[in-house]
C-alpha cells in the first residue's frame, strides 16, 4: 500500500519533531542538575564525615573501608555528570546533538550502574536520562541524516571514564594521604 505525501507535508513533520526536541533537552538537563544537586548535598555531607579519616584511618575498619569507597563512587559520579552537563548545555543546534552526546549515554550508564547499591534513586533517575538522552540522539539523527558508530562512542566514553576514575584517585590520594589506595583497590 502506497501511501502519498508531499514534500510540504514531510517538512512540516521534521520541524515539528525538531522543535519537540527542544523541551525533552530542556527536560533532560532539569533532571541532571536535580540528580547532581543531590549527589553533590550527598558528597559533602559524606566530606564531613570522613574528616577525621584524613588522620585516622585504619584500613582493618570496614566502616572506613566503605566509607573512602563511597566518597569516591560519588566523587566519581559528581564528576562524570557534571562533564555530561556541560555537554548537553554546549549544544547548539539540532545538527549538534548527533556529535556531542552520544559517548554521554554510556557514561551516564555506568554511573548508574555503580550508584544502583548506593544511591537507588538516583539509578533509577540517571536510568531515566538515559532514556531521554537516547531518544533524543536517535531523533536528531533521523532529523540530520546523521550516522553515528556505536562503538566508536562506547570507546570514546570508556576513555572519558578511564581519566575521570584516575583524577579522582589522585584527588583522594591527595586528600587522604595516610590511605593506601592500591591496598584498597586489591581488597
Amino acid at each position: 500500500m502506497m501511501v502519498k505525501t508531499s514534500i510540504e507535508t514531510m517538512e512540516c513533520e521534521n520541524i515539528s519533531h525538531s522543535v519537540t526536541l527542544v523541551p525533552r533537552l530542556g527536560y533532560s538537563a532539569h533532571l541532571l542538575s536535580e540528580i547532581i544537586d543531590f549527589i553533590t548535598k550527598k558528597l559533602d555531607d559524606l566530606k564531613q564525615s570522613n574528616c577525621e579519616l584524613v588522620l585516622f584511618f585504619d584500613d582493618t575498619d570496614k566502616n572506613h573501608v566503605s566509607a573512602i569507597e563511597l566518597e569516591r563512587v560519588l566523587t566519581f559520579s559528581s564528576d562524570v555528570l557534571l562533564h555530561i552537563k556541560k555537554r548537553i548545555a554546549s549544544v547548539s543546534g539540532l545538527s549538534s546533538i548527533p556529535d556531542i552526546l552520544p559517548s554521554s549515554i554510556p557514561m551516564i550508564r555506568t554511573v548508574s550502574a555503580q550508584l544502583f547499591s548506593v544511591i537507588p534513586n538516583c539509578s533509577q533517575r540517571l536510568s531515566e536520562l538515559s532514556v531521554h538522552l537516547g531518544s533524543i540522539v536517535l531523533d536528531s539523527a533521523a532529523l540530520t541524516k546523521a550516522r553515528f558508530d556505536f562503538s566508536q562512542s562506547n570507546n570514546d566514553a570508556s576513555i572519558f571514564l578511564d581519566e575521570v576514575k584516575l583524577m579522582v584517585d589522585s584527588k583522594l590520594n591527595k586528600q587522604y594521604p595516610n590511605v593506601d589506595f592500591f591496598k584498597l583497590c586489591d581488597a
